[in-house]
């Protein structure tokens, strides 16, 4: 009888590991990568002229245009950075959520272009505005300048006024890059 109770309780062991291993393997691992940004879509409208709007999407560091970028003229820039999930992209809410852990800077090459953090830009609790909206003030580009665009995740200081407060191209310390692109500006 003894041996009885004592395979009986093995097979209900066995029995109960594999059941609890089953329901393991019945849900799903999310195996979505919610911090890729795979995409970057810039769009500049001319302030004295709304219909003049012009849109760069780049996707993993290659830009499917360049912008024209007339002297005297200034632009409202915006940054949309996009994941992939399956087959298309969307926007992320996670800079703007995150907005503490991140903050993007600007440099031209090339061009003198002068970068204002828009009004309606995202603010840090730190005060510092984020960059997605600015305000591009065109003195000068060459046959062809460049706007380099960083988003820094997790930067140890930010300075949204940097070279100057009339020139926020902004400046970090520490942190690492999750995007570095370069635009064409002719």
């Amino acid at each position: 009888m003894k041996k009885f109770i004592n395979i009986t309780l093995v097979l209900f062991a066995a029995l109960f590991i594999f059941s609890c291993r089953n329901d393991d393997d019945a849900v799903p691992e999310d195996v979505h990568e919610h911090d890729e940004i795979g995409k970057v879509v810039l769009k500049l409208t001319n302030k004295n002229d709304a219909a003049d709007v012009q849109t760069v999407n780049v996707i993993s560091g290659v830009a499917d245009a360049h912008l024209h970028l007339h002297q005297g003229d200034t632009y409202l820039a915006e940054l949309d950075f996009q994941i992939k999930h399956d087959d298309h992209y969307h926007s992320s809410d996670e800079i703007e959520e995150e907005k503490d852990h991140h903050f993007i800077t600007f440099g031209p090459a090339n061009a003198d272009i002068v970068v204002m953090r828009a009004t309606n830009d995202i603010v840090r609790t730190d005060g510092q505005k984020l960059g997605l909206r600015t305000e591009w003030k065109i003195n000068s580009t060459q046959t062809i300048g460049k706007m380099n665009i960083k988003l820094i995740h997790g930067p140890t200081t930010v300075n949204q006024n940097y070279p100057s407060a009339a020139n926020q191209l902004g400046q970090t310390t520490g942190g690492e890059t999750d995007v570095d692109i370069t635009v064409d500006a002719h």
